[in-house]
């Protein structure tokens, strides 16, 4: 095992990802230091983060928070600074002391940070697929030209990472997937807690119900993006940019168990899966350690006790949100940046109980046939497209309220 000491800034500490990380280098005294921590609004678990692992920096995003988390961290001997703000993330992701950034910001706030740890040329380990959704040419631009790694950490994508050949994975650009002897990915998908439902009680459904996922254990936000299938919808947007994939190599299977995390088909006719415990810190220790393997801490795989392993065809009328995907993916421009906007401000608007399931997707497509052709030709012209579509989105919001059956 290598002795190196990696040095790592983790985006996004407090969410399900962050703290997956952080129990894996907690693990490993001896081999990774955590150079800074960031959080938004759970400045009690960001506290706690910071005493247990002696970051130089934690960094929030309101003045306020900052002002008192130093207080607290300063009455218990803490040397951490705190910092805040927008420009304070992109100082820690790319700072030249760092040398591996955890990206696991939830939405678009996470791309500039993100980008900027890319363009530093960091080991960047993505599990922010907004950075991609929205800006994926531009995002993997900074990669080969600062020659940073870029390992996934979705277990979807960390999966076809692992079963892809080693020269593709790791310069995905020096050739397509067919040269590569690849004919298509297939990310599986557990159909979320509505696999089975009648759709004709989907307006019914209530915010506790979509975030009751079976398998995993998440956010709120990505727990209703798995429920409507805008999670596996933006997981192909992703794997069109990490891997160099064409829209029509790329193929969804529901696989309720969520045992086999993808897979890949060779032109020899083999298909080659991941398969594990659904537990995030197996491709969490796998991205830390890359490329070799070490403990996670996650439970052995008991196939015996699996049983069976199913697999079935999304279904596109039920659940629109994937079809959807798709389509802004083949439209190329912003439109993966409006799609992603859009979907951001109908899933608070159900959580908040403004909107009903069922309406999600129709809030996206219609927002989609207004904007989305705008124009992606650099960063700004992503972000004000994302801009448009969230205003389109509250506005449509409040149009359609009266029409808005209740959640």
């Amino acid at each position: 095992m290598s002795t190196a000491i990696r040095t790592l800034t983790v985006l996004g500490a407090t969410g399900s990802i962050g703290t997956s990380t952080l129990d894996v280098v907690a693990r490993y005294p001896g081999r990774y230091r955590v150079y800074a921590l960031t959080g938004a609004s759970q400045l009690d678990r960001l506290y706690e983060q910071a005493l247990a692992f002696s970051p130089r920096y934690v960094v929030v995003l309101v003045e306020q928070a900052a002002e008192r988390l130093a207080k607290r961290l300063r009455a218990a001997g803490s040397d951490t600074e705190v910092l805040c703000g927008e420009a304070a993330l992109e100082q820690v992701a790319s700072a030249a002391e760092v040398d591996t950034v955890m990206a696991a910001i939830v939405g678009a706030a996470g791309m500039r940070p993100t980008l900027a740890a890319a363009r530093a040329g960091k080991r960047v380990l993505l599990a922010n697929k907004e950075t991609l959704v929205l800006a994926g040419r531009l995002f993997m631009d900074a990669i080969n030209a600062s020659g940073a790694e870029l390992l996934p950490i979705d277990s979807e994508h960390n999966a076809i990472f692992q079963v892809l050949p080693r020269a593709h994975r790791e310069h995905p650009y020096a050739a397509s997937l067919g040269e590569a002897g690849v004919t298509r990915i297939l990310l599986t998908a557990s159909g979320g807690p509505f696999r089975s439902r009648p759709q004709e009680s989907f307006a019914a459904i209530t915010p506790e119900e979509a975030i009751k996922h079976p398998n995993w254990s998440m956010g709120r936000k990505i727990s209703v993006d798995s429920a409507s299938l805008m999670n596996k919808g933006l997981e192909v947007i992703e794997a069109r940019w990490l891997f160099n994939a064409l829209p029509h190599e790329i193929s969804v299977v529901v696989h309720p168990q969520s045992i086999v995390h993808s897979m890949v088909e060779y032109a020899d006719g083999s298909v080659l899966a991941q398969l594990g415990t659904p537990d995030m810190r197996t491709p969490i220790a796998y991205g830390l350690a890359y490329p070799e393997r070490v403990v996670s801490g996650v439970k052995a795989l008991d196939l015996f006790s699996v049983g069976r392993l199913d697999f079935e065809a999304p279904d596109l009328a039920r659940f629109p949100c994937l079809r959807l995907a798709f389509e802004a993916l083949a439209s190329g421009g912003a439109a993966t940046a409006v799609l992603n906007a859009a979907n951001e401000v109908a899933v608070a608007a159900f959580l908040e109980r403004q909107l009903s399931f069922p309406r999600i997707a129709a809030l996206i497509e219609a927002v989609l046939a207004q904007h989305g052709g705008l124009p992606a030709d650099d960063l700004d012209a992503l972000m004000a497209a994302d801009r448009v579509a969230r205003d389109a989105a509250h506005a449509w919001i409040a149009r359609s309220g009266a029409l808005i059956a209740p959640c």
